[in-house]
């Protein structure tokens, strides 16, 4: 009987995603009416955004018609147009939940979101049972699925009508037992600009993870045409973008001005439209250049931009290009210090060769190393914090580029006082080559990360641990 009257309502069940739906239908003695699937109520009710590109209507004749278990690539919106269906879906991911097994009655007025990787499986309970299905990609023979045996006695599922006695496919019934299955692993996760500071950072964090991939520019240029078709993109959940045109200097030049704005802006919109197109979370790296430095206070998320010169104008403007994007997550930082050449290891190496520099004493920031970058990446992503713009840099109080220094000197054993402090106009002074302008305050404010549970190293501590390290 089909239920009338009952609001739109979500049930969880014992597999994580696998959710149950009331559907309001409405009805008379002429028939009845429901919304099958409508995107704005459903999706403010709680059902993922899940983006279906293709409707199918599997129409069964027969009492007792079975098929299944199929855990397919792709997320399923399932539902009953006529007739009444017993279902039954086993969670075939990796993870605690594996062979979890949830079994329900279906018709017209009710639904599941059977998400990817949950064997999928039904038994018609009616004849002229019309079983319908919407899902997020679309079929391909190349598709890899996996499958378990309707019989299977782990799983144990109590068919109301005994297999030996359904009408079932021979293909269906020789699939493998559950302990012959392979688990489905998560979607992807894609790591562009592998072999950067922040890069190697994600490297280690992420580690060697079946389901993590990793590319340089040999691997996956992003600057080169046919960005959406060089992967299966419904193949990845998330794409972290640690590739970027940073040489700030030479982005003054007009050769620099070219490749700053190909890699910060073009590539960046390429990516953009590959993640929106495919419900791909995108996590981009900003830049403290996108300010001006002229804020007496910390800057904040909600801070609007000034950006001095070319490479923080490219920064700016791929930022507003990944905010487009329904599921982002721009992560601002400023003074990044990782594996390879950088200001520290500079000073150290000055500091051990006996050379005294001059430092920079007008520009306030603080540092931030890419292994915290990295946890807070994979924070927001694990965590599922709200999408949007955070600020990551290490905690503590603010100093300068001379005060950076002058720590350096301490840690390694060599006199701070070596150091002398310049302003930012002496220190560029003699320079041949354009200098592009730098903001004198890249203090940001991290309290929205911490407000998702996430905390930065203190700079002083984490700088020794870096030199030690």
């Amino acid at each position: 009987m089909t239920e009338y009257g009952k609001p739109l309502r979500p049930t969880e069940t014992g597999i994580p995603g696998l959710v149950v739906w009331d559907l309001p239908v409405h009805g008379d003695s002429r028939g009845w009416f429901k919304e099958n699937w409508q995107r704005e109520k459903m999706t403010a009710a709680g059902l993922p955004d899940f983006g279906p590109v293709q409707n199918n209507i599997s129409f069964n004749d027969a009492v007792g018609t079975t098929r299944g278990i199929h855990a397919e690539p792709w997320d399923k919106w399932v539902s009953v147009a006529t007739g009444r269906i017993f279902g039954a879906w086993v969670d075939l991911r990796e993870g605690p939940t594996f062979g979890a097994v949830f079994t329900a009655e279906l018709g017209p007025s009710k639904a599941i979101f059977v998400p990817r990787g949950v064997g999928n499986s039904y038994q018609t309970l009616e004849p002229d049972t019309a079983y319908t299905y919407l899902v997020n990609d679309h079929w391909s023979p190349d598709a890899q699925y996996t499958f378990l045996n309707l019989a299977d006695e782990t799983a144990a599922i109590a068919w109301p009508i005994p297999l030996d006695q359904a009408e079932l496919s021979a293909k269906d019934a020789a699939h493998p037992r559950l302990a012959d299955v392979t688990p489905v692993p998560p979607k992807k996760i894609l790591v562009l600009g592998a072999g950067g500071q922040l890069g190697r950072a994600l490297r280690a964090e992420y580690g060697d993870a079946g389901h993590v991939e990793y590319a340089d520019r040999s691997t996956l240029d992003i600057t080169a045409p046919g960005l959406e078709s060089a992967r299966h993109w419904r193949d990845y959940d998330v794409i972290v973008n640690a590739a970027a045109y940073t040489a700030v200097d030479t982005a003054e030049t007009a050769a620099g001005r070219r490749d700053a704005w190909a890699a910060n802006v073009t590539a960046v919109g390429g990516l953009a439209r590959v993640a929106a197109a495919n419900g791909i979370t995108l996590v981009h790296m900003s830049s403290d250049y996108v300010f001006d430095g002229t804020k007496p206070g910390p800057y904040t998320e909600d801070d609007p931009v000034a950006p001095l010169g070319v490479y923080g104008q490219t920064k700016a403007a791929g930022d507003a290009l990944v905010a487009t994007v329904p599921r982002h997550y721009i992560v601002r930082t400023s003074w990044v210090i990782g594996e390879g050449g950088n200001f520290v290891r500079t000073m150290a190496s000055l500091a051990e060769r006996g050379i005294d520099p001059k430092v920079v004493d007008d520009q306030v920031g603080r540092l931030t190393f890419t292994d915290d970058i990295a946890r807070g990446i994979r924070h927001l992503v694990s965590t599922h914090a709200p999408y949007g713009l955070y600020n990551l840099t290490g905690s503590g109080e603010p100093t300068t580029w001379a005060d950076v220094a002058r720590r350096v000197f301490a840690l390694t054993g060599n006199d701070p006082a070596r150091v002398t402090g310049v302003t930012t106009e002496e220190y560029f002074s003699s320079a041949s080559a354009p200098v592009a302008p730098r903001p004198r305050n890249s203090v940001l404010d991290g309290r929205k990360l911490e407000s998702t549970g996430f905390t930065t190293g203190e700079t002083s501590r984490m700088l020794t641990q870096y030199l030690r390290g």
